[in-house]
């Protein structure tokens, strides 16, 4: 819309020149202005045919060849005209370029947001028995029963006394040492710190103040997350050596409910893949392979028994994959039902935090932790979350495409078995999305390149390790040239997306596919709902094949309650990895 007071409507000139009268208090809108009438600029140049030309004058054969990138085709007069005024968005392109890079944490104004208008969550915890204890051993009988440990099984100990959090972080300092010589999952091994706050939760334990299950229990942290004069490098060249001043909320977050962190782990750099300044993280189940990323570190430490439980980000597959990959649990929460302040944004309509357990009961556990909106996340929302401690998946509905379970996958089946022997229906279903999924990934690469935009301007995108063409690199150069009218339809198909994802699970409680199947990571990551990812049997013997579970926004107890019977159920989660050299 134009302000009033601008010129006559009926001038030739309205639109452009009306715009600029607009924003005559701008330099820069009066630069463009004198562009557009042809006038002299205040270096001297002129943009009209008619006058000497500006150095950044736009020819029609310019347009023609944009016009390739852009997907459209204009006539020639089309062209002339374009060419003519296209330096009225340089100029605003140079203005906002003018005011300096900006902070990686300042999100866009527009907030995604999961539910629709007046749309309520479910939010029902039908397993919840606060006080119940499942049986395992009374006392851990060596060291070596620590080191594969569940995060429930540690707190009945430590709740009991026969463990304590320096005992427990010692064991986690010294494997997490040995083990990143061989599958390098660790940036930075934080071990002073960590002894002193295993100190202080022992002896908050000996007074008989436990904080909750995480007490004194040692974890592995994404290299993404600000941790106060603890180098958080984002697994990159240029930012090895940043040393942040504060913690991010969720390391305030586990640290108030009694957890220790011991390790800064490996992340692919700037969350992609698994490769690092340090090298690629490697998987505990076959050390010639990655650990897939860009949780990779978090993957492997919690695989190869380093810590009970790690803390991962996923944008797109960076929890499914290296938990796939390395046979490990991972939980990514409803979007925005974790805040993500002082972490690496990549995506601020698409990054969420989330949990890479031993096993399902425990996502729960660290997802209580975490849940609920921050001050400094203008995406997080405050919804209720009790953790379920119980198996539950009698009497509920899984949906399930039959193609999703076709040629390859046909392993998975085994998961639709267990499902159904622990009670739960199966349904039927066609489940084919409105759209190829591929295309809501023009919205992920933008808001990528938004984010780096600084790193891509002063070359320093040369820096990383990684160059080949599907890396960030490239991928943050070509992403310039995605048109703006692209982004805002890709944003608009993203809705069709959500709105497709609310047939899909009508009348269900969840859906059950193997964890790539019928673009459904896409989708999802897109539209915010919650995934669980669960070991579920082997295709070989260092393969773990693990089985997803996608639920309705903000329902993660429902997908934890259903996954604890499968785990339960399949009982493959009890194999470890062959480490002879640990």
């Amino acid at each position: 819309m134009i302000a009033s007071g601008t010129t006559n409507p009926g001038h030739a000139d309205f639109t452009r020149r009306g715009f600029f009268v607009a924003l005559a208090a701008s330099g820069a809108a009066a630069s463009a202005s004198a562009l557009v009438r042809g006038e002299s600029t205040p270096s001297g140049s002129s943009a009209t045919s008619g006058a000497a030309a500006s150095p950044d004058a736009i020819a029609e054969s310019t347009i023609a060849e944009a016009e390739k990138l852009a997907g459209i085709t204009f006539t020639a007069d089309e062209r002339v005209q374009v060419a003519r005024t296209v330096a009225e968005h340089l100029e605003l392109f140079r203005a906002r370029a003018a005011f300096g890079p900006l902070d990686n944490q300042l999100a866009p104004a527009q907030v995604f947001r999961v539910l629709f208008p007046h749309e309520q969550p479910r939010t029902r915890s039908n397993a919840l028995i606060e006080r119940f204890q499942r049986k395992g051993k009374p006392a851990p009988e060596s060291d070596a029963d620590l080191d594969f440990a569940t995060v429930e099984q540690l707190a009945v100990w430590m709740k009991d006394g026969k463990v304590t959090s320096r005992r427990l972080v010692a064991r986690s300092i010294a494997r997490l040492r040995k083990a990143s010589e061989k599958l390098n999952n660790v940036i930075t091994l934080i071990e002073g710190p960590a002894y002193r706050e295993a100190d202080e939760r022992d002896l908050e334990a000996r007074k008989g103040a436990l904080r909750g299950p995480l007490h004194g229990i040692p974890y592995g942290l994404k290299d993404l997350f600000d941790t106060a004069g603890i180098r958080t490098t984002w697994g990159a060249e240029p930012w090895r050596d940043r040393t942040p001043a504060g913690d991010a909320t969720v390391v305030k977050r586990l640290r108030d409910a009694g957890a220790v962190c011991v390790a800064k782990t490996a992340v692919g750099a700037l969350a992609y893949g698994d490769i690092w300044f340090g090298g690629t993280c490697r998987n505990p189940w076959n050390p010639e392979r990655g650990s897939s990323g860009s949780s990779a570190g978090s993957a492997s430490a919690v695989a190869a028994g380093c810590v009970p439980f790690a803390i991962g980000t996923e944008t797109l597959g960076s929890i499914v994959s290296p938990s796939t990959v390395c046979g490990t649990t991972g939980l990514r929460p409803t979007f925005g039902r974790v805040p993500r302040d002082g972490a690496m944004a990549l995506c601020w309509s698409w990054d969420k935090v989330g949990p890479i357990t031993r096993s399902v009961v425990d996502t729960g556990l660290v997802l209580a932790a975490l849940n609920g909106a921050g001050n400094l996340d203008p995406s997080s929302v405050s919804v209720p979350f009790t953790p379920p401690r119980l198996p539950n998946a009698k009497g509920l509905r899984l949906a399930y495409d039959p193609a999703w379970f076709a040629g390859p996958m046909s392993s998975h089946r085994d998961a639709l078995d267990a499902a159904k022997a622990c009670g739960a229906e199966l349904v039927e279903r066609a489940a084919t999305p409105p759209a190829d999924p591929s295309i809501l990934v023009t919205s992920l690469m933008a808001e990528a390149a938004a984010a780096f935009e600084e790193m891509t301007r002063s070359s320093t995108d040369d820096r990383l390790s990684w160059q080949a063409d599907e890396a960030w690199p490239n991928s943050f150069r070509k992403t310039w040239f995605i048109p703006a009218i692209e982004l805002v339809q890709a944003e608009r198909l993203r809705r069709v997306f959500m709105q497709w994802m609310r047939t899909a699970l009508d009348g269900v409680d969840a859906l059950i596919l193997p964890p790539y199947a019928g673009g459904m990571l896409t989708v999802t990551n897109a539209t915010g709902h919650p995934t669980l990812v669960l070991r579920a049997g082997f295709d070989g013997p260092s393969a773990p094949r693990s089985i997803t579970l996608i639920g309705h926004p903000f329902d993660e107890a429902t997908l934890i309650g259903v996954g604890a019977a499968l785990e339960a159920q399949l009982a493959v989660c009890e194999k470890r990895p062959e480490m002879a050299w640990m």
